[in-house]
């Protein structure tokens, strides 16, 4: 069992965030990813189709024989996470809770924003979450809708992008939040943008780091930490053909990605 693969699920390209942490946290792992390209964003999509989508790459990854699921989207953590758990017996985290802890324990002044795409807003896991934690921290959330697609084009430094973020954020910025829950793991695409418009002095939470984390706790309670390989193999498949996905995906991760297999979602080959 310790030799087989983690499986990591995302919507597109934002997923690949959490890979690159998992990599550099657990070197001797293999990894198989899906990405959703031909149905992304999934922020759009209601609660139902989200987890119909959730259950169909969860069955496929399991079909490939992986030893634990992650999902790298906030959108399925927040809508699908409890469905998964329920239908599936293997350990399977998602994105929000590493992202919760990691925000509470860096406010200073107990007022924390998050972003995320209009599921993940609507569905309130990110403020329900914190509270349940630490009833005494302010929350204030703003969807940010055009963010995935912007990603996905590649528009990482495009004029177009700033000027999107400026709209976003802004009301963030003016209610003085100190810490900022980067709600979608398209986001940390778009650090650099975030943190200008936000200031030096508000910290940005990108749940990767916190994921990959939670991946090496689980996997090591499991006794599945799988602790040599010197030749670990990574494995990226993608509802959709997407050449964008492969160039953001070796700005990210150079040569590691470098074979991407299109599969059919729901008859999944």
């Amino acid at each position: 069992m310790k030799e087989l693969p983690i499986g990591i699920f995302d919507s597109g390209v934002g997923g690949l965030t959490v890979v690159a942490e998992v990599i550099n946290t657990l070197p001797a792992e293999d990894i198989i990813y899906f990405g959703d390209i031909a149905r992304t964003p999934y922020g759009t999509k209601s609660p139902e189709t989200v987890r119909r989508f959730s259950i169909e790459i969860a069955e496929f990854l399991i079909k490939h024989q992986v030893k634990m699921i992650v999902v790298a989207c906030n959108t399925a953590s927040s809508l699908a996470l409890a469905t998964l758990k329920e239908r599936f017996h293997l350990p399977i985290i998602g994105v929000l809770e590493p992202g919760v802890l990691k925000a509470i324990k860096s406010t200073r002044s107990k007022w924390i924003g998050v972003i995320g795409t209009q599921a993940t807003i609507s569905s309130n896991a990110y403020p329900e979450a914190i509270k349940t934690m630490a009833p005494d921290i302010q929350i204030l959330s703003q969807p940010c809708p055009l963010f995935v697609p912007l990603v996905e084009e590649g528009w990482l430094e495009h004029e177009v992008t700033k000027l999107v973020a400026q709209e976003y954020l802004i009301p963030l910025k003016e209610n003085q939040i100190d810490t900022l829950i980067l709600g979608c793991t398209h986001y940390p695409f778009l650090k650099g943008i975030i943190q200008a418009v936000m200031g030096d002095e508000v910290v940005l939470v990108d749940s990767a780091i916190e994921v990959a984390e939670e991946t090496k706790k689980v996997l090591s309670q499991n006794n599945l930490l799988r602790q040599q390989n010197p030749n670990p193999t990574y494995k990226f498949y993608v509802s959709d053909a997407s050449s964008k996905f492969v160039e953001i995906g070796k700005r990210l991760l150079g040569n590691e990605i470098q074979v991407v297999i299109q599969v059919d979602v729901g008859g999944q080959k």
